[in-house]
């Protein structure tokens, strides 16, 4: 049973966080330096963008991470630290600063990085920014969640209550994301914690399998980031038995984790750049779960259909466009599709064709803030989820001058 609560990051017994202005950002009223720690070592796992270039943060954080464990996740906004002859110095330099500072090892902090590729970068704003981020840091997660925030209109922060060997364990996540997300693996950049006692081997199965369902089924833009990353610690606080099997408890402890991922896999969706629309792909009767997976994908990443949506037009010809490129193995003339939102639901095809239906009611049914992209396949059993979000005229103006 899981229950939502309050708290962020910081509601699982044994964390902390903060938030700063280093000077990585020019504004002085954006904190751009984040901090998240834990009283002790915890287990931890993360995964990573597959797009070739890769942001130095993230080779850091792999080889920190090769023992499983964790004590606390530094993360910077306004520079991604990507392909910078400088920076894996960066980021173990910053290990090294920030883990004298705690006092803990170097090799247990998680690095990350997030916003222009290619701009130079030194260690100087965190030379100057750790310690104050050190000192501040308490029970408040907003700080925290505010301070990786690039182009996202507001902070996404999301916890939960669960029982695993009869105590009571919590869960709790931030994630950033706005623009450049169409992931291979997870968002923009994710961070997770929980006082669940779990093996290394086990949380990191559960993250990799949790993300196909959640985090790899958000589209924005159709751009995998260099620096998308989600990084998960559980550090048994709670005191519960080890997980160390599958079961019951392990089961419960994957809930939780997808109770958290897709909560912010829709909140980073609905925050797309310049996004007025958040654009929920439901996909049933797949021959397959792949099937499934990549018709709602290529549905939600049309940018035909994004644009159809943002007018609230009804042109549901793009859904089936999509359906029919996206690769997976579907006969189209069982396919039907819907859309659906708090104003109503419409049928716009039936068995691969158009059928009859109001013009007017679509207009309504689309006008709302969450619609529901719903197509049958008529082929079997499967069934997946995708999340994106239209496509306006403020997403070209804000990637014009990105840099700038």
């Amino acid at each position: 049973m899981i229950e939502y609560i309050e708290g962020g990051v910081c509601a699982p017994k044994g964390y902390k966080a903060s938030g700063v202005h280093c000077g990585v950002r020019k504004s002085r009223t954006k904190r751009d330096l984040a901090l998240i720690c834990s009283e002790k070592s915890a287990s931890a796992a993360a995964v990573y963008t597959t797009n070739l270039v890769k942001g130095a943060p993230l080779t850091v954080t792999k080889k920190h991470l090769a023992d499983g464990k964790a004590q606390a996740i530094i993360c910077n906004s306004g520079n991604a630290n990507t392909c910078n002859a400088n920076g894996e110095y960066i980021a173990e330099t910053t290990s090294e600063l920030l883990g004298a500072e705690l006092g803990i090892p170097a090799a247990d902090v998680i690095v990350a990085s997030t916003g222009v590729i290619g701009q130079a970068m030194t260690m100087e704003p965190f030379e100057r920014g750790i310690h104050e981020l050190v000192r501040l840091l308490g029970a408040d997660s907003a700080p925290a969640a505010e301070a990786i925030m690039t182009t996202d209109t507001h902070a996404k922060e999301i916890a939960v209550k669960f029982m695993a060997g009869g105590v009571e364990c919590r869960m709790g996540g931030m994630a950033k994301g706005s623009g450049m997300i169409h992931p291979n693996m997870a968002t923009m950049l994710g961070f997770i914690t929980s006082d669940c006692a779990i093996s290394p081997e086990l949380l990191a199965k559960a993250l990799s399998e949790d993300v196909k369902s959640s985090f790899n089924m958000v589209t924005v833009d159709g751009d995998t980031s260099t620096n998308d990353m989600v990084a998960v610690m559980a550090n048994g606080l709670a005191g519960n038995a080890e997980i160390c099997s599958e079961g019951n408890d392990y089961d419960a402890f994957c809930e939780a984790l997808h109770a958290i991922t897709v909560y912010l896999s829709r909140q980073i969706a609905g925050d797309g750049e310049g996004a007025t629309k958040l654009l929920d792909c439901v996909v049933t009767g797949a021959k397959t779960l792949e099937d499934a997976r990549t018709v709602a994908r290529a549905v939600v990443g049309s940018a035909l259909l994004k644009a159809a949506m943002f007018g609230a037009d009804a042109n549901w010809g793009r859904v089936l466009c999509a359906v029919g490129y996206s690769g997976a193995d579907v006969d189209i003339s069982k396919v039907g599709v819907s859309f659906k939102s708090e104003f109503g639901e419409v049928h716009v095809c039936e068995f691969g064709a158009g059928v009859e239906f109001s013009e007017e009611q679509a207009k309504n049914v689309l006008s709302a803030k969450e619609i529901y992209i719903l197509v049958t396949l008529g082929d079997g059993a499967q069934s997946a989820e995708a999340w994106g979000c239209d496509l306006t005229y403020e997403y070209v103006k804000i990637n014009g001058d990105y840099r700038t």
